[in-house]
């Protein structure tokens, strides 16, 4: 039996523990396993890194979200991605990302996978013939994010998937902007999926984490041996609670949803606010693609504004409710200034983000009260 995304976020890889009954598993903190016998694992389990049955439920959970083969879970999003970059390049490979990636991917590939003889080339992903003229006969990985952080702009998963095939490279979506609930890129082509859990899977700003989900049983099994090889796991306390947090990833998608569309419809006009970039307003030039790809348009707002620097460091300091600080997708609004905080590992390079754009996370507090902090902010 089938069932809808809800229900799988409470239930995939979380039955009843069949020794007591408890409705929550249970939280294993072993690190080794008692064997029947050389070799005669219970339940697969032998040491902790190699699995946990807490790591294995939040593993079997992912990749019931994203509609895929197998899930794996990590200590942090970046470890994520270095190992299934890792897994899928040798030296002399070329990486194709977009031209406004997340600071963190960009300093992993650029910084620390270029010694390793990775090459990499920056490329706006909405714009196709860009796109193939790029790809190299040595690109291994397409990557892409949609929406990106911070400018929030919009790819084409199926079609960035039909150049990626062509070209025999693999297409790898960075989903952590849409979680799951608002978009599944593994049915619209793409091979491999990452998160960083910190941010809406597990949504309380309490746990660090990241994930890849794939649907080929080959990448699997490649994944999955640089995972017990390199140790970058998800211990099993960060694998609970990011369990518990999905749980209620639909209904909180749905208010961060909810919320930024109403502080969107107020701030486009207001007078110091030079731009909103929000893939559900039709004006953006993503709109049409992010209607078709996506349940709903999420939590994560950009603003430009009048007055450049000076102004958006005025305006993260004033509010009261937005707390100031980086990272994104908790229950709580979070406001900060991309160039001088999570992206300021792109300073001076291609993907350099404008001083004048601030980033809210929108939580799902009361949106009058998130609001007027706003409006009070930009007076």
């Amino acid at each position: 039996m089938t069932h809808a995304f809800e229900t799988l976020a409470i239930h995939a890889g979380q039955d009843p523990d069949p020794s007591t009954g408890a409705v929550v598993p249970p939280l294993h903190l072993s690190s080794t396993f008692k064997q029947d016998g050389v070799g005669g694992l219970r339940g697969g389990f032998e040491y902790a890194r190699s699995g946990n049955p807490t790591r294995q439920a939040l593993e079997e959970c992912l990749a019931a979200l994203e509609g895929g083969l197998k899930g794996f879970a990590f200590a942090s999003g970046l470890a994520a991605e270095d190992t299934l970059l890792r897994s899928v390049t040798r030296p002399g490979a070329h990486v194709l990302m977009p031209g406004d990636a997340y600071g963190g991917s960009y300093r992993l590939i650029a910084g620390v996978l270029s010694n390793w003889g990775i090459s990499h080339t920056s490329v706006d992903l909405s714009d196709l013939d860009a796109v193939r003229a790029a790809i190299r006969p040595e690109t291994a990985v397409l990557w892409c994010e949609t929406p990106t952080n911070p400018l929030l702009g919009i790819a084409d998963i199926a079609a960035l998937a039909g150049i990626a095939h062509d070209a025999g490279a693999l297409l790898v979506v960075d989903n952590t902007f849409a979680s799951p609930y608002l978009q599944q890129p593994l049915a619209l082509g793409a091979d491999a999926v990452v998160h960083s859990t910190t941010k809406y899977m597990g949504g309380h700003s309490d746990v660090v984490g990241g994930a890849v989900v794939v649907k080929d049983a080959e990448l699997a099994e490649k994944i999955g041996y640089h995972q017990n090889a390199v140790g970058a796991i998800a211990g099993p306390f960060d694998s609970w609670l990011t369990l518990r947090g999905i749980k209620t990833l639909g209904v909180r998608m749905d208010r961060h949803s909810d919320n930024a569309e109403r502080i969107v419809e107020v701030l486009a006009s207001h007078a110091a606010v030079k731009t909103v970039l929000y893939p559900g307003r039709p004006e953006h030039p993503g709109h049409e693609v992010a209607a078709k790809q996506m349940r709903r348009f999420g939590g994560m707002v950009g603003l430009r504004l009048h007055g450049g620097l000076e102004t958006a460091l005025e305006v993260v300091a004033k509010t009261q409710l937005f707390t100031l600080a980086e990272s994104l997708g908790g229950v709580e609004s979070l406001i900060e200034h991309p160039g001088k905080m999570t992206h300021q590992s792109v300073a001076g390079s291609p993907l350099e983000v404008p001083d004048d754009l601030i980033r809210l996370s929108v939580g799902i507090e009361n949106v009058d009260d998130l609001i007027g902090d706003l409006l009070q902010a930009l007076a």
